[in-house]
Order: structure tokens, then C-alpha cells, then sequence
């Protein structure tokens, strides 16, 4: 499965952006996907995921209750709705997916496909 983020973009502090994590090839509802970000001289770190087929969604305790993650069946995307977002909200963003059990669903390490990033810089 090949992933292809876009949407990220430059945004005041308070501001919104809607980033889109399009799939291609197959893929297994039971699989995990998720959104992950990497700022300039700090590691990959998790953001929000869910499995291909819905249910549970996991956040990060950092945007919790800001970003929301939502499944479009019909276009096979996932989408991270991002509000209320901070300049420490800045980074390059990633989608990932990979078959992990959900205990493990902020393992960056353990998602097997990656899109190319997607940069949000959220400036004060």
C-alpha cells in the first residue's frame, strides 16, 4: 500500500488545517493507521490513529480534544482535522499504516508504510 499525505500548509496560532492521508493499493481494515510528526531536532513522535475500518481512535495527550481523526471510506482517506493549533504544533507531519495490535498503536517503529511528510508550521 502506498500513502500520499497532503494538506499541511502556514497558519496563525489559533488557526486550522485539514491534513488527508490517501491510500492506494490494498489494504486491511484491521490495520492501523496513523498520523505521526517530526519538529526540527526532536524524534517521530505519535499524534492520533485508528484502524482502516473505524471503531477506537487514539491521541496523543497533546492535541487531544484539538485534532480529530476521521475516516472517509468512500475517497479511502483519513483525515486529521487540526484546531486550535499551536506553535508547538509545528513539524513535518507523516501518515502511517502497518498491522499492529492497538496496544502498540503509538509505536512509530512498528507501522510497516509510510508517506512522505507534510510540513504545518504554526507561527505566534
Amino acid at each position: 500500500v502506498q500513502l500520499q499525505a497532503s494538506g499541511g500548509g502556514s497558519v496563525q496560532a489559533g488557526g486550522s488545517l485539514r491534513l488527508s492521508c490517501a491510500a492506494s493499493g490494498r489494504t486491511f481494515s484491521n490495520y492501523l493507521v496513523g498520523w505521526f510528526r517530526q519538529a526540527p531536532g526532536k524524534e517521530r513522535e505519535f499524534v492520533a490513529a485508528m484502524r482502516w475500518s473505524g471503531g477506537n481512535v487514539a491521541y496523543a495527550d497533546s492535541v487531544k480534544g484539538r485534532f480529530t481523526l476521521s475516516r472517509d471510506y468512500a475517497k479511502h482517506t483519513v483525515n486529521l482535522q487540526m484546531n486550535s493549533l499551536k506553535p508547538e504544533d509545528t513539524a513535518v507531519y507523516y501518515c502511517a499504516t502497518g498491522q499492529q495490535i492497538w496496544g502498540y498503536v503509538r509505536r512509530a517503529d512498528l507501522y510497516s508504510n509510510w508517506g512522505q511528510g507534510t510540513q504545518v508550521t504554526v507561527s505566534s
